[in-house]
């Protein structure tokens, strides 16, 4: 198994037990899950939040703007590390 199917493989388990967790998080926190989870998964670009410009959608893109930097590997190692700070075993 290369580095990157690695990194694959616990990226779509880190987004299972994210997406399953009953746990509630700050929004700050799920802003960073959010911005790296969108800065992995995104190939066309940087992200927008669809959607009226609103208070909201400003913190969205504010969050996206922070993490524009990361490649994709990055990102999605960022987002394990996220997951499994915040939602241990």
């Amino acid at each position: 198994m290369t580095e990157e199917e690695r990194i694959e493989e616990e990226f779509l388990k880190a987004y299972e037990k994210a997406s399953s967790t009953s746990k509630k998080f700050p929004p700050d926190i799920m802003l960073m899950f959010y911005a790296y989870y969108k800065q992995a998964t995104e190939t066309g670009g940087i992200y927008t939040p669809s959607g009226e410009f609103d208070v909201r959608s400003a913190f969205k893109l504010n969050a996206l703007l922070q993490v524009k930097g990361l490649s994709v590997p990055e990102a999605k190692v960022k987002y394990i590390e996220l997951v499994k700070k915040y939602i241990p075993e």
